[in-house]
């Protein structure tokens, strides 16, 4: 399980720093204005949602600051309602949340470590 679960720490902080470059020096505006910027960002929250999954609950409670069921809940929402989430709500989840997610991940890859 440590190995799978290495795997999917890697793949969730490979997956914010992507999105945290791709947005580097970005207002809004250009965000909202570059659908294809909208798409891989979305593309990107939804796959950091599928491997928070992923984390077992033992992992996740070390964390309790993360609110772990709205980071699935996003999934969700990107996966089935996607023509209901608006711009200000991704460019608020990369600006406020991709931060606070990749601080706390970055903290359980140390624990896992020791």
């Amino acid at each position: 399980m440590a190995r799978r679960v290495g795997h999917t720490i890697l793949d969730i902080l490979e997956t914010i720093e992507r999105v945290q470059a791709k947005m580097a020096g970005r207002s809004f505006a250009e965000f909202e204005n570059d659908w294809e910027l909208c798409f891989i960002v979305q593309r990107a929250i939804e796959i950091i949602s599928e491997a928070t999954r992923r984390l077992p609950d033992d992992l996740k409670a070390t964390r309790p600051e993360i609110e772990w069921r709205s980071i699935a809940g996003i999934g969700n929402v990107l996966r089935h309602e996607y023509h209901t989430i608006a711009n200000k709500v991704i460019w608020d989840v990369i600006q406020a949340d991709l931060p606070l997610l990749k601080t706390a991940i970055d903290a359980i890859a140390a624990e896992i470590r020791e």
